[in-house]
C-alpha cells in the first residue's frame, strides 16, 4: 500500500498544529506499523478517537479552504528549500533532513545548536 496519499494526515497537522504529535504519531504507527490506508477518513477518525480528537471537527476542519491554502504554502515552501519529500526537516534554515531514519541525526544537530548557543 505505498506510497498512499498522505494529504489529510499532513492537513490535520496543519489543524492540530501545537497539539499534533499525538496524531502525528498514531499517523506514523497506522501506516507504517500496521499498514492501515491513512488516506480513508475512517482510519483517521480511528486515529482521533485514541487521541482524543473529536473526529467529526476533525474531519470537517481538513475540508476548510484556510487549511488546504497552508499545506499548499508549506508545500511551496519546502520546494523552494530544496525539499522532495516528506518528512523533510530543517535545522535552522538549511540544515535540511529527508526522511524519519535521519532523527537521530537531527537529535544531534540540535544538540550541537544548544550547545554551541550556550
Amino acid at each position: 500500500m505505498f506510497p498512499v496519499n498522505s494529504v489529510k494526515a499532513m492537513r490535520g497537522c496543519i489543524f492540530l498544529a501545537k497539539d499534533m504529535v499525538p496524531f502525528a504519531r498514531g499517523v506514523f504507527e497506522a501506516y507504517w506499523g500496521d499498514d492501515k490506508d491513512i488516506s480513508k477518513d475512517e482510519v483517521l477518525a480511528d486515529i482521533c478517537k485514541r487521541v482524543g480528537i473529536d473526529p467529526q471537527k476533525f474531519l470537517a476542519s481538513i475540508s476548510e479552504q484556510t487549511i488546504k491554502d497552508q499545506l499548499k504554502a508549506n508545500t511551496d515552501e519546502v520546494m523552494a528549500r530544496g525539499g522532495f519529500g516528506s518528512p523533510t526537516i530543517f535545522v535552522d534554515k538549511t540544515d535540511m533532513y529527508f526522511g524519519n531514519d535521519r532523527l537521530p541525526l537531527i537529535r544531534d544537530a540540535l544538540r550541537r545548536r544548544k550547545a554551541s548557543a550556550a
